[in-house]
């Protein structure tokens, strides 16, 4: 066997060996970590709506009664839904337009309805407002000068006692020996309590009105970051009109709390601990991963060009019930067995190789639906069974190939070359039609809100793209193998073993 196919066969022999680490149902993921990079990974099967069951929601616009909703704000409205969606972390939504005036949404695997909810709805007025000495606690619901003027008004809020709410955040700059463009907003999670309450009534935060500083329409951009603990964090960027006026606030205001209100309720409420004069910031701290993306969800997507309201929910089991999946699994595992055994009793020794070279595909294929990840609906699976046949399709141009050059009497070497080589073509072009029909299903449920359809275009893509490179690739480098350890008597053989 020449050098290529010993090269191959171990470049093989290292892909099986990690597409079966990849596959292992226990397998514990990736976690690398390299100085302060802390990388994780959880590899697992992600499955959709129809095998996991999940929640359907129903969206309306909230329009008072005769008025019409623009098809172009409803879009506009279902482009940030999507968004809103995605930033949740859910897998293979489906997000569509019902009519004119409704949203369906559906998400496979919710672990919490009513976060998923409250995110969805949102209408999206996001205000940093001065909160003064006081600590205001997220999920508040406080009045804002923005809220109640349509103005940023100058109001200063009535002082309220310390006794009233407990500081629990702090705002601290980045610890770096020279100042950083994008101080930290560090929120902790220790409260204090004080050692004595006024008897004598207070004002309450629900009847003060508190100066919002910037709107939404002040902020660029938000995103999810890691801090130097590897923590999840909050960076985001303001407009340079915002910068002006945030840099203005906080350098008159070191000390104090700058509340983040969503629709006049608190989301996060840091204390200002140096000027922020660069249009850019971080919130840090005991963040839970799920918190932070709820948070910048609503800093990136709060504006909805109409208000959305909930007039239907429905938490749902697999729709084709536990049943019908263990049923359409097992017609697939008997699929897979027969055409096994067909290339076994057909082809004989080149069948063997064949099944061997399947399995391999099979393998690799699943390990790429982890790894990418793919999420598996019923159609999915259907779209990775049918590459099946197109991996043995492959198998079947080459052999037979390869029994026309044996039968016109070449030797068996110059057989296999022009087996593969022949057949090449015939495999190149069927499958580059596959792909274009994949292309053209996944734009259409890309564009026209099927999912169940983009999932299968997904599968089958990639379960032909690996079939050839079993078919070619690995199916050539076993047959070399397996001449080259035989040497004359199996070649004295190969019409009875090849079932020519």
């Amino acid at each position: 066997m020449q050098q290529r196919d010993v090269t191959l066969l171990m470049v093989i022999i290292i892909l099986v060996g990690i597409a079966a680490w990849v596959v292992w149902p226990n397998n514990p993921g990736l976690h690398v970590q390299v100085g302060p990079l802390n990388l994780k990974r959880e590899i697992k099967v992600h499955r959709g709506l129809d095998l996991q069951g999940g929640m359907q929601i129903v969206l309306e616009a909230d329009q008072p009664a005769g008025q019409t909703v623009d098809g172009d704000a409803m879009a506009a409205a279902k482009g940030i839904v999507e968004s809103r969606v995605n930033g949740l972390g859910v897998t293979e939504p489906l997000v569509q337009l019902a009519g004119t005036n409704r949203i369906v949404v559906e998400l496979p695997g919710i672990q919490d309805p009513d976060q998923a909810i409250a995110t969805l709805r949102q209408t999206g007025l996001l205000e940093f407002i001065d909160a003064g000495s006081t600590f205001l606690p997220p999920g508040l619901e406080v009045r804002t000068s923005y809220r109640e003027t349509g103005e940023f008004g100058v109001v200063t809020p009535t002082p309220i006692p310390t006794t009233v709410l407990s500081p629990t955040q702090t705002l601290t700059p980045t610890a770096t020996a020279t100042p950083t463009l994008t101080p930290t907003l560090a929120p902790t999670s220790e409260v204090s309590p004080t050692a004595a309450v006024s008897p004598t009534p207070t004002p309450t935060p629900q009847r003060i009105v508190f100066r919002s500083i910037i709107t939404g329409q002040h902020l660029k951009s938000a995103q999810v970051g890691q801090d130097e603990y590897a923590r999840p964090e909050i960076d985001f960027t303001l407009t340079d009109e915002g910068a002006k006026i945030f840099a203005d606030f906080t350098s008159a205001n070191v000390g104090s709390y700058l509340a983040i209100a969503m629709d006049g309720v608190i989301i996060s409420c840091p204390r200002i601990e140096s000027a922020i004069t660069e249009g850019s910031g971080r919130i840090t701290g005991e963040f839970q991963l799920s918190e932070a993306r709820s948070i910048v969800i609503q800093l990136r997507y709060g504006a909805l060009p109409v208000p959305l309201k909930v007039i239907q929910n429905n938490t749902i089991g697999p729709t084709l019930g536990q049943e019908s999946v263990e049923k359409s699994t097992r017609v697939g595992i008997i699929g897979v067995i027969i055409v096994l055994l067909f290339m076994l009793v057909y082809y004989r020794l080149h069948g063997i190789v064949a099944d061997v070279a399947l399995l391999i595909y099979a393998l690799v294929t699943f390990a790429l639906f982890k790894l990418i990840p793919v999420t598996l609906t019923l159609p999915g699976i259907t779209g990775f069974l049918f590459s099946v046949g197109t991996a043995v399709d492959a198998n079947i141009l080459i052999f037979e190939r390869m029994k026309e050059e044996l039968r016109q009497g070449k030797r068996f070497s110059s057989a296999i070359q022009a087996g593969f080589d022949r057949a090449w073509t015939s495999i190149r072009d069927s499958n580059l039609s596959t792909f274009i029909t994949c292309a053209i299903l996944y734009w259409f449920g890309s564009n026209f809100g099927a999912s169940m359809v983009k999932g299968f275009a997904v599968t089958l893509f990639l379960g032909v793209l690996v079939s050839m490179f079993t078919a070619i690739t690995v199916t050539r480098t076993f047959i070399r193998l397996l001449y080259a350890i035989g040497g004359e008597k199996l070649r004295e053989n190969t019409q009875w073993l090849i079932g020519l």
